[in-house]
């Protein structure tokens, strides 16, 4: 359980890791730049500085932390990653029709199409030069995989997402790609980075591999659970006919009517008053929303099973309590 629940893990783990977070913050500022287009540190300025975590270069520092690392790379590697991730979103909220991120009006709204797909293009570039810098071929390979299956993971998102014969397996798929493989490569980079035995490398990467997938479960389920925690409106995904986690097993035990409640209001969108609260009923008949909520505490307690092997650790005992904090959100 989380040991004080008065500090958050993650906030634990910014006060540990503060000096390196300001260098990788330092980093960005500094690379997002442009002498030629200035509308490039404008947009992605935005988006950086909206407030978010930075779990994801959080996670790179804190396993070159706990693995001993002692050298420079992680703080370019760990702004690697969020360049990734500020990538990723400025195309997803283009692909979504997105207006609202993290509080505020997102940039293809403030802006438009156009400047939020090449700004995200250049965030892109961006990352490979920096991921090269390390002059680690492993590394190069890990991150550049991990860019390749994020957008594998949101196109596969892209014909799955209203089709009702999606299932669990192709769910966990893309949220492989979309959310899990960034997590995974940011803990793996930094035990490589620090050289440590094989077996902790593949430690580090399973539990950001487990963390990332209870991480997006969770998310998925607070669209329908509750949606204070992450800023959305309830019934958000269901609006815009994503077929998540939830959806994915009411259908699976629905009968004849329920399906053809679920064709028209997902597969051909046609929502009227009352659906959104026909959805939530046939989610709880079903129990779908409690069996996400069991398979999200199932993935939580994988990533920390995932850290029994490396040594005992101040980092090691937040990275637990993170874990458990992703999805103390369901309680």
């Amino acid at each position: 359980m989380v040991r004080d629940s008065a500090v958050k893990p993650h906030e634990r783990l910014a006060t540990r890791l503060a000096p390196k977070m300001d260098a990788v913050n330092a980093l960005i500022r500094q690379r997002m730049a442009s002498r030629h287009a200035p509308r490039i540190p404008e947009v992605t300025a935005h988006l950086v500085e909206a407030g978010g975590k930075r779990l994801r270069p959080m996670l790179t520092l804190a396993a070159a932390d706990l693995c001993g690392y002692g050298g420079e790379d992680d703080v370019k590697l760990a702004a690697t990653v969020e360049f990734i991730h500020t990538a990723t979103l400025l195309h997803d909220d283009v692909v979504d029709e997105s207006a609202q991120r993290r509080g505020r009006p997102t940039a293809n709204l403030l802006w438009d199409n156009k400047s939020s797909v090449l700004v995200g293009d250049y965030l892109f570039a961006r990352a490979f030069q920096l991921m090269v810098e390390p002059g680690d071929l492993r590394v190069l390979d890990i991150l550049s995989n991990a860019a390749a299956t994020i957008a594998e993971g949101e196109v596969l998102q892209l014909t799955a997402a209203q089709d009702l014969s999606t299932t669990e397996e192709i769910y966990l798929q893309v949220v492989r790609g979309k959310t899990a493989a960034l997590f995974s490569a940011a803990t793996e980079v930094g035990g490589v980075i620090a050289g440590v035995p094989e077996a902790q490398i593949k430690a580090l990467y399973d539990y950001g591999d487990a963390l990332g997938i209870a991480f997006q479960m969770v998310d998925d389920l607070l669209d329908y659970w509750g949606g204070d925690a992450t800023g959305k409106n309830i019934g958000d995904d269901f609006r815009e006919r994503k077929l998540t986690l939830p959806l994915i097993k009411a259908v699976a035990k629905a009968d004849a009517t329920e399906r053809a409640f679920w064709v028209r209001v997902i597969e051909k969108g046609k929502q009227g008053e009352g659906d959104l609260e026909e959805a939530l009923r046939l989610l709880n008949a079903h129990g779908a929303l409690e069996a996400t909520r069991g398979e999200a505490l199932d993935w939580a307690a994988k990533a920390k099973a995932a850290l029994d092997v490396l040594p005992e650790h101040p980092v090691k005992d937040m990275l637990t309590d993170l874990a458990d904090y992703v999805v103390a959100r369901l309680t």
